[in-house]
């Protein structure tokens, strides 16, 4: 039997591959003397992903630490952050986020036992709870509110008051959890210091702060519930692995936003302590890598292939996504999955004169709009009102799209630009040249006609997903039929409101970065 780590060494085992921690004396202090008591709370809105290990492979560092360790679900936060999940599917939400985040543990051999579950509204609905909500909101200011939940709560374009208490409700969680640290990721900074700031205002004392990096996604940026490409969810088929790492973003030699060597970093070396590169005898066969930074030099030497690199990760997710796939596969989790995550696609029609009055079917997540980067612009050989552009929406290749923008917009505007890229029309031939894709553009309404491209938030990269306000869930279509006419019938909604933001049915367009705009074409249509 292994003798007990002393402090130094469970100061250690709860530090390691952290990105920062706020009070490292006070935890050091406390590990001279008892047993550290952590949580770590998730909000129960969008369906888990793999990023889930990043948080769950500390949790067992923390357990072989000796630390007491709660798991909140967060259910109430979820209903305050803008309603990421409507009230009537809160519970089921929370039961979802229980069994597949136990299911993520077992998968790792995290002993469930040794854990404490606890759910939001179990003690924050109180009366005492209540009561420090209220003092607490005579102390912070409107200021300091917005600028702690920046990074979590959803930005959108009239805020609610829900998402200012966020933050409050986040730092009392500590004194009523009865912890002496939280666990998060490095986006809850802000949040951290809020408490750190206000909790002693009502006479309760400052916590230690625990803070791991930010998994990037697939396409490069911050893996995500709300941006589909970015991330594989938990209890994705083999098949959808397979089709999200193709498209992953991997190029020869780039180690910079990689997604894929991201995620081998944060989540499969914490995980196994080795990654296997796997390769044909002719490419010089399988190669184990012990150590991350061996790997990722060989990548950027380009001694390991992108392709062969996304293989060994597809079979290495696959062999942590296996039992929770299994245990998924009962028929009471099925029926509590699409209970929880109902299809918006099939949701039936509202009633008439209400909020969602679109006709069934026919919604916005249907649409696969993304972020592309515009590499190249070239004229149209046989046609002068059309340019040629070679459009970066996060693929392997570039897509080819043909825009009838030449009398608009000048070829060095468009060179190196972001913009707006409606990616599952069919592609169609225009005057000899096939077109992969459709540029959204703002167009003025009255004459003379004036054509601005759409312009994602600044800071975006190539292949983010744009979604419309509201319908951050649900699969677009693989293609669009042009016989059903779904773009068509979505777009004569589609409108510039007279702030210049892109929307449809006064719904905004947006990236996990902000609002999809355009330049000065207030009240004009998209198309």
């Amino acid at each position: 039997m292994e003798p007990a780590p002393g402090p130094q060494e469970k100061y250690q085992l709860i530090t390691r591959n952290l990105q920062e921690v706020l009070g490292e004396d006070k935890l050091m202090a406390i590990l001279k003397e008892r047993e550290l008591k952590i949580y770590w709370g998730t909000a129960t809105t969008g369906k888990p992903h793999v990023a889930y290990f990043v948080p769950m492979s500390k949790i067992a560092d923390f357990l072989k630490a000796g630390c007491e360790v709660t798991i909140l679900f967060a259910d109430l936060h979820a209903y305050l952050d803008n309603m990421k999940a409507p009230w009537e599917l809160l519970e089921l939400r929370t039961r979802y986020y229980e069994n597949v985040i136990k299911a993520v543990l077992e998968s790792i051999g995290v002993p469930l036992e040794k854990l404490k579950f606890v759910r939001g509204t179990d003690y924050q609905l109180s009366k005492e709870y209540t009561l420090d909500v209220y003092r607490l909101s005579s102390m912070v200011t409107q200021h300091d509110a917005k600028k702690a939940g920046a990074e979590v709560v959803k930005e959108v374009e009239h805020p609610l008051l829900s998402g200012l208490l966020y933050p409050s409700l986040q730092a009392l969680d500590e004194e009523y959890l009865k912890v002496d640290a939280q666990f998060g990721g490095v986006d809850q900074r802000k949040i951290f210091t809020f408490a750190e700031k206000y909790l002693p205002s009502l006479g309760y004392a400052k916590r230690v702060h625990l803070m791991n990096p930010m998994v990037p996604g697939l396409t490069g940026s911050k893996m995500s519930s709300s941006e589909e490409d970015s991330k594989i969810d938990l209890l994705d088929r083999k098949e959808d692995v397979k089709k999200k790492l193709k498209k992953a973003f991997c190029e020869p030699g780039n180690v910079e936003n990689n997604g894929v060597l991201s995620f081998i970093k944060h989540v499969l070396f914490p995980l196994k302590s080795e990654f296997v590169v796997l390769r044909e005898e002719k490419w010089g066969g399988n190669k184990t890598y012990t150590a991350y930074e061996a790997l990722e030099k060989d990548f950027a030497e380009q001694v390991v292939h992108p392709g062969d690199l996304k293989n060994s990760v597809e079979v290495a997710l696959n062999k942590l996504l296996d039992p929770i796939r299994e245990k998924f596969n009962s028929p009471e989790l099925k029926k509590l999955t699409n209970a929880a995550y109902p299809d918006p696609s099939k949701a039936k029609p509202a009633e008439k004169g209400t909020k969602n009055s679109e006709p069934e079917n026919v919604v916005p997540s249907r649409l696969d709009i993304r972020v592309g980067k515009v590499i190249s612009v070239e004229k149209h050989p046989d046609a002068d009102s059309l340019y040629v552009e070679k459009i970066d929406v996060g693929e392997p290749e570039p897509r080819t799209v043909v825009s009838g923008l030449v009398q608009f917009v000048p070829k060095e505007q468009l060179q190196d630009r972001l913009v707006v890229l409606l990616c599952n029309l069919k592609p169609q031939k225009m005057r000899g040249v096939e077109s992969q894709g459709m540029v959204l553009c703002a167009c003025s309404l009255g004459e003379p006609r004036l054509v601005e491209p759409l312009d994602p938030p600044a800071g975006c990269c190539a292949g983010e997903r744009v979604y419309v306000e509201g319908y951050e869930g649900g699969h677009p279509d693989e293609e669009l039929k042009p016989k059903k006419k779904v773009f068509e019938k979505l777009q004569a909604d589609f409108r510039v409101s007279e702030d210049c933001v892109a929307q449809w049915k006064q719904r905004n367009f947006l990236t996990k970065l902000g609002r999809v705009s355009c330049k000065s074409l207030k009240g004009g249509s998209i198309s």
